[in-house]
């Protein structure tokens, strides 16, 4: 649904109503939503204790707003957090020497 939202966000008109049509009709219920008892306790010490995990805030994602994504850091306990300003939604390609510069030092 995110998707969705983006493309409906996007502005583009030409081909923003064809989109979002195909976009709806391709639409799927997810299982991460907090009121869903499927997805409870997915992500718990117990069953990713030994994984190191880590999460970069996109403080420019248009795809996933920043509340969203502190919403996801809130449902994974023990994960390593990091900010890069002005990183969108894919920080490898927007801003790589800032995330490979966080790798580097905390791996060296």
């Amino acid at each position: 649904m995110v998707e969705v939202m983006f493309i409906a966000r996007s502005g583009n008109t030409a081909r923003c109503s064809r989109d979002l049509t195909l976009a709806k009709m391709l639409v799927r219920p997810g299982r991460c939503f907090p009121n869903d008892p499927e997805s409870e306790n997915m992500v718990t010490e117990h069953n990713y204790g030994s994984i190191n995990r880590a999460f970069v805030v996109c403080k420019e994602d248009k795809a996933i707003e920043e509340e969203f994504q502190r919403w996801m850091i809130e449902q994974s306990p023990g994960i390593e957090v990091k900010e890069i300003e002005g990183a969108d939604h894919m920080v490898m390609l927007s801003k790589p020497q800032e995330l490979c510069l966080e790798i580097g030092e905390k791996y060296q």
